[in-house]
């Protein structure tokens, strides 16, 4: 059911943004659906299964979240002018588990509170066997510009190490009722898992790849504490992902990839044309303004951040009673953000301005190069952007510019 909530300060009953937050620039939508039919054993995101709602009701979440969407207009349109949606992305949990209608009334909703901006970017992630051509079709009459199907792998003991219960041929036929209802691909990749060789993550990069999607994620398996796997790891019964084997993972997906015309433009993300990257979650890095809805969504409005309270039932509950669903706020200072600047944007392929690290780090940049870690061209160019070494090794880049 997810890592416990950040501490902040207590956000108040109406919503309302404190004085001096600054309404500007690029403005996304995040919904969270919470509900998956099982918790995959590697998973810590904030999703319930039916025996674990104690109350709250999935057919009712469509309507419970167009209150939230509502009282986010009022706060807003109190704050500053209102910006239309740039993208909207419906991820969970299991978004495609709701009827494509109760999507298509939450992203209605959407649209008429704020507004979609022209040629906006609407994502949808999908389980590969919630996917038939009839939910494709009526996602795409409803404004979903683009479905992201979780495949996670081609190889069934792959699959079963990470508790993933699709069907593997399903990855095919989701991909092909997305496209022919009009809708972009992209399908997401982990990998790492127990008993995951390099043949077989080679098999799962081919697969995704002779599917031809506009768009591949592929993560590292992470362990988070409080995991089912976490828990089958320390009692011994599955080993940990093997971080040198994870590295040659990664170089692996990067070669076959970039051999079948995709360009990475984020660690984790490569895409077949700059049209076809995710804006959506550009914009995270970037630091755009977002407004995440449903239980445990966070948000980031201003250089305000303030997160919802993790059950679906509290967060029904609180609506219900006309009050915001936020549990707590905070508001960072110039060196917290400064910091995240550097985590986020120095991930992605346009790099991060040299300018904007602080004076006393800069000559830290000249042993990046040096290392490898650091593209020489583009730092003459006044930019960091990582190399592949440097992409393995993010974490060291952001300590090295910023401790």
């Amino acid at each position: 059911m997810g890592a416990a909530l950040p501490l902040g300060d207590p956000a108040p009953d109406d919503g309302m943004l404190p004085d001096g937050i600054v309404i500007d620039g690029p403005f996304s939508v995040y919904l969270h659906v919470p509900f998956c039919r099982v918790r995959c054993g590697y998973c810590d995101f904030n999703t319930y299964t039916a025996t674990e709602l104690r109350g709250a009701r999935q057919d009712a979440y469509a309507d419970t979240l167009l209150q939230e969407v509502a009282l986010a207009r009022a706060v807003l349109e109190a704050a500053g002018p209102l910006r239309p949606a740039e993208t909207v992305f419906f991820g969970g949990g299991t978004p495609t588990l709701l009827p494509a209608g109760d999507l298509g009334r939450m992203l209605a909703g959407v649209r008429d509170a704020f507004a979609l901006a022209p040629g906006a970017e609407v994502t949808v992630e999908a389980n590969p066997d919630t996917v038939t051509g009839a939910v494709a079709e009526e996602l795409a009459a409803a404004g979903v510009t683009r479905l992201s199907i979780g495949m996670q792998s081609a190889v069934p003991h792959v699959l079963a190490a990470l508790d993933r219960t699709h069907d593997p041929a399903n990855v095919a036929t989701a991909v092909a009722a997305a496209r022919s209802a009009g809708l972009d691909v992209s399908v997401d990749l982990i990998y790492g898992a127990p008993g995951e060789s390099l043949d077989d993550w080679r098999a799962s990069v081919e697969t995704a790849v002779a599917l031809e999607p506009d768009h591949i994620s592929a993560y590292a398996l992470i362990i988070e504490e409080g995991t089912k796997l976490a828990r089958r790891i320390s009692r011994g019964e599955v080993d940990a992902p093997d971080d040198d084997l994870q590295a040659d993972m990664y170089e692996l997906v990067d070669d076959l990839l970039e051999t079948a015309g995709f360009g990475w433009y984020e660690v984790s993300n490569w895409a077949r044309d700059d049209a076809h990257r995710s804006r959506h979650n550009l914009a995270y890095w970037r630091g755009a303004d977002w407004w995440g809805f449903g239980p445990g969504a966070h948000s980031h409005i201003g250089g305000l951040r303030f997160w919802n309270v993790k059950h679906p039932a509290a967060y029904a509950q609180r609506l219900a009673a006309g009050t915001s669903p936020a549990a707590a706020r905070e508001r960072p200072d110039a060196a917290a953000r400064a910091l995240e600047d550097v985590l986020l944007r120095s991930r992605i392929r346009e790099g991060l301005p040299i300018s904007e690290i602080a004076d006393d780090r800069r000559t830290a940049v000249a042993g990046l190069i040096a290392d490898g870690l650091v593209e020489a061209p583009a730092a003459l160019r006044g930019r960091i952007v990582l190399t592949r070494r440097g992409r393995l090794l993010a974490d060291a880049v952001v300590r090295a510019l910023t401790d």
